[in-house]
């Protein structure tokens, strides 16, 4: 189904997404999925049924009428938790496992770092950090860091 084929997107009184395509058909409890959250967020969204298969998909965020693009929107920011990392202040030590403090733009935090594998190049300077725990930060450009938080990461790249 493509995005011309629903009639309307909205929320039932649980909180939960309601898509009625054009044959009437009513799907509960929809997810929005993206296909490129890091590389392009608002390109490639996929409206995936309970039953883990796709019922639409949204080639741009912003090809939609806003009010179904501010309801999509507020529902993938409520998934997509990935804190940004804006500094390094401290690695307990430079062989891994290692235990980092840093600030992101939700706090301050500290998390274990496994291997050295757990941090994923992405290309243009960004970083993907992998947590012990699973927990994903985004490094949006090792460049931009102050220099103490270069010297730290240099130091496992």
């Amino acid at each position: 189904m493509t995005i011309t084929a629903y009639q309307k997107l909205q929320r039932n009184a649980f909180g939960r997404l309601v898509l009625t395509d054009t044959e009437g058909q009513v799907h509960e409890g929809v997810v929005p999925v993206r296909a490129h959250p890091i590389s392009a967020p608002d390109e490639g969204v996929s409206l995936v049924g309970q039953d883990g298969h796709e019922l639409l998909w949204v080639d741009r965020l912003s090809a939609l009428p806003a009010a179904e693009r501010e309801l999509l929107q507020a529902e993938l920011a409520s998934r997509d938790f990935m804190p940004s990392i804006q500094r390094i202040r401290k690695v307990s030590t430079f062989s891994t496992p290692s235990q980092w403090t840093v600030e992101t733009d939700r706090g301050e935090t500290q998390f274990i770092l496994r291997t050295e594998e757990d941090i994923r190049r992405l290309g243009e300077g960004r970083l993907l950090i992998a947590s012990s725990h699973g927990l994903q930060m985004l490094v949006p450009d090792r460049f931009a860091l102050d220099k103490g938080s270069k010297k730290l990461l240099e130091r496992f790249l």
